[in-house]
């Protein structure tokens, strides 16, 4: 099978996995999905949890790549930096491919806090942080680590937040209403790392 053929599998996984769950779907659905037979998927993956880690690795590939091309097209301090994660936040939380985040998800669903797809969960936010603390060192905040941590501890929470009540019918508070008080609270950590 052609590369892109994996990448058609893998793209199709991720896309199911993240719409359905990873112990919901089954190996049927992907692979109808991908439009490939169960033995071209064999002759990449030995199991499913390989299929689930690469759909995740494209995951996080994608999602830290979109992120930082905006964070970067937004320019301007490093504080309006920061606070930009919080509006790319809000566009990804209103599109159609909000299914809340790919490695909560996961973490959710796999309790073996050693197993490789909760280690890509792992990799995948310390390498969000990582980004965030070398914006956070340009804001001239005394410990831009923990500026760094609290503010993804926000993004995290927000999507968490949004995911349990933003897409429910009738619930007062909406997509916009999350990322604004998250952005808010984002803005005070920000300020008050800075003035000290």
């Amino acid at each position: 099978m052609p590369p892109s053929k994996k990448n058609e599998l893998v793209d199709a996984a991720a896309r199911v996995f993240a719409r359905e769950g990873f112990h919901g779907t089954g190996i049927e659905r992907v692979l109808q999905e991908a439009g490939v037979s169960r033995m071209t998927l064999y002759n990449h993956f030995k199991s499913k949890d390989e299929l689930i880690v690469a759909a995740l690795r494209r995951k996080d590939e994608e999602m830290r790549n979109r992120l930082m091309r905006y964070v970067g097209e937004k320019g301007g301090s490093a504080a309006d930096r920061l606070l930009a994660i919080f509006d790319w936040q809000l566009e990804w939380m209103e599109s159609d491919d909000f299914h809340g985040c790919a490695f909560i998800n996961a973490s959710g669903e796999f309790g073996d806090a050693a197993c490789a797809i909760r280690r890509v969960g792992a990799e995948h936010t310390l390498m969000v942080r990582d980004f965030l603390v070398s914006i956070a060192r340009d804001t001239g905040a005394g410990d831009p680590e923990a500026l760094a941590e609290q503010i993804a501890l926000l993004y995290e929470g927000a999507v968490v937040f949004a995911r349990i009540l933003g897409q429910v019918d009738n619930n007062p508070i909406t997509m916009r209403d999350v990322s604004a008080r998250a952005r808010s609270a984002a803005e005070t950590l920000i300020r008050v790392a800075t003035e000290s």
